[in-house]
């Protein structure tokens, strides 16, 4: 199995964003924040959720959040958990 580190999803965001950039054809881009956000966010979401069984308490410890949190988030997201 393959050891994915910090820096191996840093690299991966930050080759999304200058791919998204030069994209972009002289367009003016806005709401970067929230756009990245949502993009990984959704998807760790529904991975933790996998690795915890549908576990939400274990799911919010391994993300290091409050489980009233994720459940907010998996609504959000409109994850069924």
């Amino acid at each position: 199995m393959t050891v994915i580190k910090e820096s191996d999803i840093a690299s991966c965001v930050r080759m999304a964003l200058e791919c998204y950039f030069q994209t972009l054809d002289g367009e003016k881009p806005a709401a970067i924040y929230e756009m990245v956000v949502r993009s990984v966010e959704k998807p760790m979401l529904e991975v933790v959720l996998k690795q915890a069984k549908g576990n939400q308490t274990l799911a919010a410890e391994i993300l290091g959040i409050n489980r009233n949190t994720l459940r907010k988030k998996l609504v959000d997201h409109k994850i069924a958990p």
